[in-house]
C-alpha cells in the first residue's frame, strides 16, 4: 500500500487505525510538520478518555468501545478519503457513545489548539484556555522539566489542564490522577516528538483530560512515561 502521507492522517494515526507503512511515513512527517504534532495532542487526548471509561447502564443499549472501533474499521477500509475527511466527528462520536455523553474539555466545536503559520503558532485550544484562565497548581518536575496543573468538578467527576516544559522525545506519557487512597488512573496520554516540547523554541505541551474520581478524592497528578518514569507531580 502506499506510503502517502496526508494531514488527515492525525486522527487515524491516534486511534491506531493506519496501517504498518503509513503509520511508518506518518510518524516521519510528525518530526516536521507542528499544526499535526499539536492536532495528534488534542486528539491523543480524546482516544485515551475511550480508555478505561466503565460501561455505564442507561435505559437504552450504548454501543460499546470496540463495536465504535470496529465501525471506524470498517468505514476505512470501504472508503479511506470519506473516513480521513468525517473522522475528527467518528472520534467525538466514539467518546460520546462510550463514555455516556462525558465530554472533556471546554468543548468538542472549539478552534483546532494551534495552527502553523511561516514557523509560529497561533490560536488557542480548548485545554490551553482553560490553563490560562485557571489558578494552576505548580508541579515538581525532574531536572529542566516544569508544568502545572487546572482542574475543575464535573458531574462526572474531574477535568484537569496540564501545561508541560522542557521534555523532550520521542516519548510516550500519560497523565495520571492518584486518589487519596493511592489508586491510580490515567487520565489522557500522548507522544512527545524528538523535538520536544518546551525546548530549543518549541512551544509547551497542553493537553487535558478527564477523571471519574471528584477533585477531593484526588491527592495528586503525575506525568508519567509508559517506560514508568515520573517527569512531573502536582499536589492539589
Amino acid at each position: 500500500m502506499s506510503a502517502r502521507v496526508e494531514h488527515t492522517d492525525v486522527g487515524a494515526y491516534a486511534l491506531g487505525l493506519l496501517e504498518a507503512d503509513d503509520k511508518r511515513a506518518f510518524e516521519a512527517h510528525l518530526e516536521t510538520c507542528r499544526a499535526c504534532t499539536a492536532e495528534l495532542a488534542e486528539l491523543s487526548g480524546m482516544a485515551g478518555v475511550l480508555t478505561g471509561v466503565g460501561r455505564v447502564e442507561t435505559e437504552r443499549e450504548q454501543p460499546g468501545e470496540g463495536e465504535v472501533i470496529d465501525l471506524l474499521r470498517r468505514r476505512k477500509a470501504a472508503d479511506k478519503r470519506t473516513r480521513r475527511g468525517t473522522l475528527i466527528i467518528g472520534v467525538a462520536a466514539a467518546v460520546t457513545l462510550v463514555a455516556g455523553g462525558i465530554a472533556v474539555g471546554s468543548g468538542l466545536n472549539a478552534p483546532s489548539s494551534q495552527v502553523a503559520v511561516g514557523g509560529t503558532h497561533h490560536g488557542t485550544g480548548p485545554a490551553e484556555q482553560f490553563y490560562e484562565e485557571g489558578t494552576p497548581a505548580g508541579g515538581v518536575g525532574v531536572t529542566g522539566v516544569k508544568g502545572g496543573v487546572v482542574y475543575e468538578s464535573k458531574g462526572w467527576g474531574t477535568h484537569a489542564a496540564l501545561k508541560l516544559e522542557g521534555v523532550r522525545g520521542p516519548l510516550e506519557c500519560e497523565l495520571i490522577a492518584v486518589s487519596t487512597t493511592g489508586e491510580r488512573k490515567a487520565m489522557t496520554g500522548w507522544a512527545v516528538p524528538p523535538k520536544g516540547y518546551g525546548v530549543d523554541g518549541e512551544p509547551p505541551l497542553y493537553m487535558h483530560g478527564g477523571s471519574p474520581w471528584n477533585p477531593d478524592k484526588i491527592d495528586r497528578f503525575e506525568v508519567v512515561t509508559t517506560a514508568g518514569r515520573t517527569l512531573l507531580t502536582v499536589d492539589i
